[in-house]
């Protein structure tokens, strides 16, 4: 049964044991398995808030050219997205996005042209296509890696190259083989390592 996202989250950790649970960084980087594309990004893990400073770089394929396209990433102390900043790269030129949640849950999107400001139907999370980077939020923050759930949930979704941002709908469905995942561009069933980063997104990335 699908679970939809909700604003009550587990209370993150306080005090001594939350300077305990700060780690050292992360680096982590994805090879595409059909295509000429990587993904790097360095991670730094304080509790459940995540702070990411990433890359992609992507040859020609199928309907995008190449590209390169790098973000910055903060979560709140659960876990979900408090701001994102991307910039792509394209023969033609650069396009920037920067995406923030106030504290009503409001999302603040400008891309220089547009200025927008939603709900985006409740979404907490941001998705960012190709990337195998942005399924670890919601997986570390329900710990699907070690448990079997469904959840439906909202995300502002971002396609790349081209930095458009707009509503969707995620669902993850967790078993003994992995986390299935259901997204706008593809299903697949993936799998994780303890901390909730992707190992291998089937037909997407695998880590290296």
């Amino acid at each position: 049964m699908s679970k939809p996202e909700g604003n009550s989250e587990t209370a993150p950790a306080t005090g001594a044991g939350a300077e305990a649970s700060v780690r050292r960084p992360l680096v982590l980087t994805w090879r595409a398995h059909d295509a000429s594309r990587m993904e790097s990004v360095r991670i730094l893990l304080t509790g459940n808030r995540i702070r990411a400073s990433g890359r992609l770089i992507a040859g020609a394929c199928g309907d995008h050219a190449a590209f390169s396209a790098s973000y910055d990433l903060v979560t709140d102390e659960a876990g979900r997205t408090k701001r994102l900043s991307m910039r792509s790269t394209v023969e033609s030129g650069d396009r920037h996005a920067s995406i923030a949640r106030d504290e009503e849950n409001y999302w603040l999107v400008d891309s220089g042209s547009t200025h927008m400001r939603s709900t985006f139907g409740g979404a907490l999370d941001v998705d960012v296509a190709l990337s195998p980077l942005f399924n670890t939020l919601p997986i570390r923050r329900f710990g699907l890696a070690h448990g079997t759930e469904d959840l439906q949930l909202p995300v502002i979704y971002v396609r790349l190259p081209d930095l458009i941002v707009e509503e969707a709908s995620l669902t993850y469905s967790s078993g003994a083989d992995g986390i299935h995942v259901l997204s706008p561009v593809s299903s697949a069933t993936v799998t994780v390592d303890d901390d909730g980063f992707v190992l291998d997104y089937p037909g997407l990335a695998e880590r290296i």
